[in-house]
């Protein structure tokens, strides 16, 4: 490959597990303030429609590192280990003159500590499966070891300290990976006192009936008055609560608790993300470092009455995605346009000089460089594809299912596998098809799918869904 080493840019990479969007304060947030991450934002761009193709970690980390979906890469579920057939972008930034690092959650095959390549990193220090937030235990090339303090702090010391032993021309691809804000929450004491129980705002769709919606929702174990377990609250509810008579006066209950340690657990990223902004101002190599901060997917913040991901609704779709880089994004850039993880892979190459086509051969992304730039190309997608392939998960019980997002609707079709879809042995549910128009109904209440009203609309996203699963060589589910 050919790269001329001048202007090659370094890129740092904050990448956080289940922060949803909507609880960073620059994305619009009603029950937080991030400043770090505003400044961050401030200095390049926001991009307010970034989407995860499958929205679990394991899955979107992979997609993250190769630019592919999940049965390219072979990460379908958490319990999945990535196929290094398929060349990731680290790798071709080492091979290219890169010095390489991560320091933190890796999470690539969680039945056991799956660790990253030394083809891939000059250095790397990780969790095994999800980590601890206090004292973690960590496994390094020189092995396993426990580290006192607190997670989010030692991810952040451990980069910093990588980045100050670093000297000469060569540049720099340091990936800083917090287990934060993954469940169950355990918030630094300095944060104990903010969001207080009955402070935190509701969210508009705190009591969703799923009246028009498939089986799909109202079978899912992820609301948070009955499924979230005791460890995450760490709190024992009132016994006057109990019965589905006392349904509402619960999910307030939880809900405060719930976004309290959440949100707390939150503020320790943002003092770090400052703490990443600060030292590359003190050493000179802001202006010509890309800094990304981003989620493996969103989260629902007691949105539908769920905690946890895995929907293609919006709330666990979406990716926040912040990105400075002085040197060519200008200050305050947002753009609305659609992008997805498996492009990631490709943007970093090409800002780094280096053609993904000819590096990534595999790779099914697109670099979204331009849109950093302010230019949009006259043939950008207009559309997304989303797949949820775990639909034997354990704990959770969300169907198995896929759809298309545009800019004005989507188009959901829930399979399940005629597996237990809501937990049991002896029961089963026929597919669903859901529809949304995001426009009139942006809360996903209305599922339209079967509205005469709207079948042509429908056919047309039929079409599309069609296409893509042929662009990204995905078969559909035949039953």
């Amino acid at each position: 490959m050919s790269v001329s080493r001048e202007s090659r840019p370094n890129i740092v990479l904050i990448l956080t597990d289940d922060h949803a969007a909507h609880a960073i304060s620059c994305y619009g947030s009603k029950v937080n303030h991030t400043p770090h991450m505003d400044r961050l934002a401030a200095r390049g761009a926001r991009l307010d429609s970034c989407f995860c193709t499958n929205s679990i970690c394991s899955p979107s980390r992979a997609s993250i590192l190769s630019g592919t979906y999940g049965h390219v890469n072979g990460v379908t579920s958490i319990y999945s280990h990535i196929d290094y057939r398929v060349p990731n972008f680290p790798q071709v930034l080492r091979e290219s003159g890169y010095r390489t690092a991560l320091f933190g959650k890796w999470h690539l095959g969680e039945t056991e500590p799956h660790l990253p390549r030394s083809e891939d990193f000059d250095a790397w220090q990780v969790f095994p499966g999800q980590g601890q937030y206090n004292d973690p235990v960590m496994i390094s090339p020189d092995g396993e070891t426990t580290v006192p303090g607190y997670a989010t702090d030692i991810v952040t010391d451990l980069s910093l300290d990588w980045l100050d032993e670093q000297s000469g021309s060569d540049p720099f691809c340091l990936m800083i990976h917090h287990k934060a804000p993954h469940r169950p929450w355990v918030p630094h004491p300095k944060h104990r006192d903010l969001y207080p129980v009955g402070s935190i705002a509701e969210p508009d769709t705190l009591f969703d009936d799923y009246a028009t919606r498939s089986d799909a929702a109202s079978v899912a174990n992820m609301r948070i008055s009955d499924d979230l377990p005791d460890r995450d609250i760490r709190e024992e509810m009132p016994p006057e609560l109990a019965g589905e008579e006392n349904r509402e006066a619960r999910t307030r209950w939880f809900y405060q608790r719930y976004l309290r340690e959440y949100l707390q657990t939150v503020q320790s990223v943002d003092d770090n993300v400052g703490r990443v902004l600060d030292h590359l101002d003190e050493r000179g190599l802001a202006d010509n470092t890309i800094v990304v901060y981003t989620s493996d997917q969103g989260f629902f913040l007691g949105d539908h009455g769920w905690y946890d991901k895995r929907f293609i609704y919006e709330e666990s779709l979406q990716m926040p995605l912040m990105i400075a880089w002085p040197d060519r994004i200008a200050p305050g850039t947002v753009t609305d346009e659609i992008v997805t993880n498996i492009d990631f892979a490709a943007t970093f190459l090409e800002a780094c000089g280096i053609d993904p086509g000819d590096e990534l051969p595999t790779g099914q992304g697109r670099s979204f460089l331009p849109l950093l730039e302010g230019e949009t190309p006259e043939d950008w997608p207009e559309s997304m594809y989303y797949r949820y392939w775990e639909h034997d998960d354990p704990n959770h019980h969300v169907w198995a299912h896929y759809g298309v997002r545009t800019k004005t609707h989507k188009l959901v079709y829930f399979y399940a596998d005629g597996l237990g879809t809501d937990g049991s042995s002896d029961k089963t549910f026929p597919p669903a098809w859901e529809m949304y128009d995001l426009v009139a109904d942006p809360n996903e209440l209305t599922n339209i799918a079967d509205d005469p009203a709207h079948a042509e609309t429908r056919a047309e996203l039929e079409r599309e869904l069609a296409r893509l699963q042929e662009q990204y060589q995905d078969a559909p589910y035949v039953g």
